[in-house]
């Protein structure tokens, strides 16, 4: 009975020992924390159209052979005196562009025949008193005189994305001339003016065929990418979220359409994947010229990666109670918000005794150093009541001195790792035939909203970023 008595008075005192220290969490008083609302963002961004698919219209409609009527059967009868009939085939287009202004120019060549005859009066009243001379032609037995034609045709977008296209006929010029018929008579300039007027109705179809052109469903598909959640590899997720959209006045050179675009949204960057939200693009709002960006971020954390960067700070660190014999080691770390502008501090630890403590402390951001720091750091009331009833030697200051020590976190790290992130991602193909070009020169940090569920860097970024598009569907 003795033996049994020891033991029992042995496993009392052990189990006495193995008691671990653990507070209630604490209750923080809700101040009813919210972060101010995320200013509004401008990113203009240069966009360069491949003007090919353009020029593939114009192709298309600009017809390839000019005839007189009745060609090869009829003659038109000019003046009295002279009768033609004509065939007017061209070669390729030669496309030009500057400003707003696009050249669409070619080389033809053409056929000829007529004859012609004496005829007396004037006006209407002219009437024959020659018989036609024989026909004769240019273009048959030898080579087809040559001209250059085209046109000067002018460019603009309107706010609803419409293209409006103004197509002036170009006076033809004559590379060589038709002087072998006609009793030596060169009837170049007739054939010229008849070009301009076929020039002129061709014109009009190609108006008709541009102006019935909207870009809104191609800048849809810019739009809505704006709008989708771009995965950042580790860092989360991108999305723009924009609001309005702006455009410079156009600007054509060789193939390329340059515009201005500019959009005002309210980016945000989130752990996890955000629903996307798709919009209807807006009517463009101004046609101011600009380019890069200055974007305000809302990048969405939650508390494990800060816990996690606490604990690699403190987890092993032995804090010692020299006065006292006593001792912890600090095992783990655990940060978390409750609705206060306070941050809740959870540390696990062993030692001469073992458990958790909850402390609480404030987080402020230092923009100077771009370091987050938790200041303020103090025993949760409910903890301190706790520790003074069952182990006093804890409630000590050396513990709260040495957690200050390591409450502080520089962010250059993060911001350098989020750069890195967004500028491989600026640079790719966004769908077939967008490519964006860019880089982001700059993160800084202005505000920190440590809220109950999440914590929130609020970020100010600035850049440039380009978009090109090479190819669309018309």
């Amino acid at each position: 009975m003795k033996h049994i008595g020891s033991v029992f008075l042995m496993l009392i005192f052990l189990s006495s020992c193995s008691k671990k220290i653990i507070p209630e969490k604490p209750e923080l008083a809700k101040t009813y924390f919210a972060p101010d609302s995320l200013p509004v963002s401008d990113i203009d961004i240069p966009l360069r159209v491949n003007l090919k698919p353009l020029y593939e219209i114009a192709e298309k409609n600009v017809q390839k052979i000019y005839a007189s009527d009745g060609w090869p059967n009829e003659y038109i009868v000019n003046n009295c005196d002279t009768k033609y009939m004509y065939r007017f085939k061209r070669g390729p287009l030669r496309i030009s562009s500057n400003g707003n202004m696009v050249n669409f120019n070619f080389t033809g060549s053409y056929i000829i025949a007529g004859a012609q005859r004496v005829c007396t009066g004037s006006g209407s009243d002219r009437v024959a008193i020659s018989p036609w001379s024989p026909v004769c032609a240019c273009g048959l037995k030898e080579a087809e005189p040559r001209v250059d034609i085209g046109y000067k045709a002018n460019l603009q977008l309107k706010n609803n994305f419409n293209v409006v296209a103004k197509f002036e006929a170009l006076n033809p010029k004559p590379l060589d001339k038709c002087t072998v018929c006609f009793w030596g008579h060169d009837i170049t300039p007739i054939i010229m003016a008849q070009l301009k007027n076929e020039l002129i109705i061709a014109g009009r179809d190609i108006e008709d065929s541009l102006n019935s052109l909207n870009f809104r469903p191609q800048f849809q598909q810019l739009w809505d990418v704006l709008n989708t959640s771009i995965k950042l590899y580790d860092v989360g997720y991108l999305q723009l979220n924009p609001e309005k959209i702006r455009m410079s006045s156009l600007y054509a050179q060789n193939d390329s359409l340059n515009i201005s675009i500019g959009i005002s949204a309210r980016p945000l960057i989130s752990l996890s994947k955000t629903t996307d939200h798709k919009t209807v693009i807006p009517d463009i709002s101004d046609f101011t010229r600009r380019k890069g960006f200055s974007i305000y971020i809302d990048a969405i954390m939650n508390y494990d990666s800060l816990s996690q960067l606490l604990t690699k700070q403190l987890a092993g660190k032995r804090i010692d109670m020299d006065k006292l014999g006593k001792y912890i080691i600090i095992e783990k770390c655990n940060l978390y918000g409750a609705d206060n502008e306070k941050l809740i501090i959870k540390v696990s630890f062993k030692g001469a005794d073992n458990g958790i403590m909850y402390l609480t402390g404030k987080p402020v951001f230092n923009q100077a150093k771009n370091e987050l720091q938790v200041k303020d750091i103090d025993y949760d009331i409910r903890t301190k009541s706790l520790l003074i009833k069952t182990a006093k030697w804890l409630f000590n200051r050396k513990i709260i001195t040495e957690l200050n020590k390591y409450s502080t976190f520089n962010m250059q790290a993060y911001t350098d790792t989020l750069i890195s992130k967004v500028n491989s991602q600026m640079n790719r193909e966004l769908q077939k035939g967008i490519f964006s070009v860019g880089k982001m020169e700059v993160i800084q940090i202005v505000n920190i909203y440590p809220l109950k569920n999440n914590f929130i860097l609020r970020c100010n970024s600035k850049g440039d970023l380009a978009i090109q598009i090479d190819s669309f569907k018309l």
